[in-house]
């Protein structure tokens, strides 16, 4: 257990220890929730907006059964574009 002490401006110092389990560093963002009168602190990322679209569920969906299939061997290689292309004119 770990007690901090709430300096002035109510700032609070995450120990070392905290900080590198976390892998915390300066700037990052940190979401603070309370609940049943404890403090929740869980780690925060902002996303591109250009690359907003990878992150939808949706699409999160496709990637982890490409992932599936690839480590169960389920591809193909190709060695040229031409020789994919005549593939996937199938």
């Amino acid at each position: 257990m770990t007690v901090l002490t709430l300096r002035k401006n109510a700032q609070l110092t995450l120990p070392k220890r905290v900080r590198e389990a976390l892998n915390l560093h300066e700037g990052d963002l940190i979401e603070m929730k309370v609940k049943d009168k404890k403090v929740i602190l869980t780690p925060q990322m902002t996303i591109d907006s250009e690359q907003a679209w990878f992150w939808v569920k949706e699409w999160q969906k496709k990637e982890a059964r490409a992932e599936a299939d690839i480590k169960a061997g389920r591809v193909k290689k190709f060695s040229s574009a031409k020789e994919l292309m005549k593939e996937l004119e199938k």
